[in-house]
């Protein structure tokens, strides 16, 4: 006889050295092929279900995805990296479900935890995990930094960095502004792992980064050059017609909030993004 508590693999795709990914059902055009659940264990390249395991971002409140992921192991932390519903909904019935405490930047998204700090260490599930504020798609919005993840370590990204395609910035919840301060962070780490909670894994943070940077300062200038044809007052709708003119219109709302940032961020802080 054996113990099947000990033996028993980890659920979902070994993402890294100390990183498995749990897909949530919630497909869409936003989420891509759904949303990535984290399992960071020291313990995850040798698949022992019964090792302490933090879980980053629950998803959605649906019941057998949670149920995996409660049944990943010792569940010893739960970590969300922005607010939005999608990475969120499963929290409350998660910490039901483990016992585990849930911690998030914002309060309002904590159960049983502290909220979390820029820079703070955490050492969890055998792993030194970092976390990094990178506001922009989200005011609240972090990342993870496991810097014993394999040679150069591994980021957890959330939505600051997707695996396809580019990410939405909420403004005003999130800004341009931070956001390209947050790639310029984030590119700093260099050739990390990027594990992003939406799409596949990457390999190069610092290249991705960089592409990141250099897709942002393109639209700013297609931008500019909308206005300049528009005249300045031009409405974010607008400037939406000429720069996102081929943009399904399932996703012309995400293109309308991009261009409302980038308005923002040409015409000050203070200025009107309308």
């Amino acid at each position: 006889m054996h113990d099947n508590a000990t033996t028993n693999p980890l659920p979902g795709i070994r993402t890294s050295t100390l990183t498995r990914r749990l897909l949530a059902p919630n497909a869409g055009p936003m989420t891509l092929e759904g949303t990535n659940s984290y399992l960071i264990s020291a313990s995850a390249g040798t698949e022992a279900a019964s090792a302490p395991v933090v879980i980053v971002d629950p998803g959605p409140d649906h019941a057998g995805h949670l149920a995996a992921l409660a049944a990943a192991g010792r569940v010893q932390l739960v970590l969300i990296t922005h607010h939005h519903v999608d990475h969120t909904a499963g929290s409350a019935a998660l910490a039901r479900l483990t016992g585990a405490p849930v911690r998030a930047l914002d309060p309002a998204f904590c159960i049983g935890g502290d909220p979390l700090t820029d820079g703070e260490l955490i050492e969890a599930a055998g792993t030194r995990i970092r976390v990094v504020h990178t506001p922009g798609h989200t005011a609240d919005s972090v990342c993870f930094f496991l810097p014993d993840d394999g040679p150069a370590g591994s980021v957890l990204t959330g939505d600051t960095i997707l695996g396809r395609g580019t990410t939405i910035i909420g403004y005003p919840d999130g800004t341009l502004t931070d956001y390209l301060h947050s790639l310029e962070t984030l590119r700093a780490l260099g050739p990390a792992t990027v594990l992003p909670a939406h799409g596949p894994t990457l390999p190069d943070l610092a290249v991705v980064g960089t592409a990141y940077l250099a897709h942002r300062r393109q639209r700013l200038d297609e931008v500019r050059a909308a206005l300049t044809a528009l005249g300045p007052q031009a409405t974010a709708e607008q400037v939406t017609d000429i720069v996102y003119a081929d943009t399904d219109a399932a996703v012309r709302f995400a293109a309308e909030a991009s261009v409302r940032t980038q308005l923002a961020h040409l015409r000050g802080a203070g200025g009107d993004p309308a």
